[in-house]
């Protein structure tokens, strides 16, 4: 996998074995971010990605700006692999290893944009969104297969890659009615 943009545009990023993770295709990836730059300026911004899988998300927003970027993985040769990978760079992503579901709520940091692209079919989209909802002050990107309840967030945009969809939800409206 290489970095699609960007000041670290073209460098190479190893994956770990696809029965561990899915790394998000280079089209998708350069579809999320440029749909992102008609929303927000990357200057100053931060960017956290809940199950980082390669770190390739993580180091897109590192290249394309994003000032402060955070990685979550769980599985540990995942966790390895990113490790490794963000050595390459000068002032890498920061990660965290671990259940991104009980670490986030615990960050007293916000983010403007998070991604989250957990397992699919694992049911976690629903707790993600719960887990972020103190944390996010932007937007929050799902990555999913097309069939999912949005739990009452406000949609922003939505975009079809075959049998996924990228889903931008805005994080302002985060009250529910009875």
């Amino acid at each position: 996998m290489n970095i699609t943009a960007g000041k670290f545009k073209g460098q190479k990023v190893s994956a770990p074995d696809e029965s561990i993770t899915r790394p998000t295709l280079s089209k998708v990836r350069m579809g999320i971010f440029n749909t992102l730059q008609a929303m927000i300026d990357f200057e100053g911004a931060s960017f956290l990605d809940m199950f980082s899988g390669s770190g390739i998300m993580a180091l897109e927003a590192l290249s394309r700006g994003f000032e402060r970027v955070v990685a979550i993985e769980k599985h540990p040769k995942a966790a390895g692999i990113i490790r490794s990978n963000f050595k390459k760079f000068k002032n890498p992503p920061k990660l965290y290893t671990g259940d991104s579901l009980k670490l986030v709520p615990k960050m007293n940091e916000k983010f403007d944009i998070i991604y989250i692209d957990p397992p699919y079919f694992s049911g976690v989209y629903e707790q993600s969104l719960n887990a972020v909802k103190n944390t996010a002050s932007g937007i929050v990107i799902l990555e999913h297969v097309c069939e999912v309840d949005l739990y009452g967030w406000e949609l922003v945009k939505q975009k079809k890659y075959g049998d996924k969809c990228i889903t931008f939800l805005r994080v302002e409206v985060l009250h529910f009615t009875n």
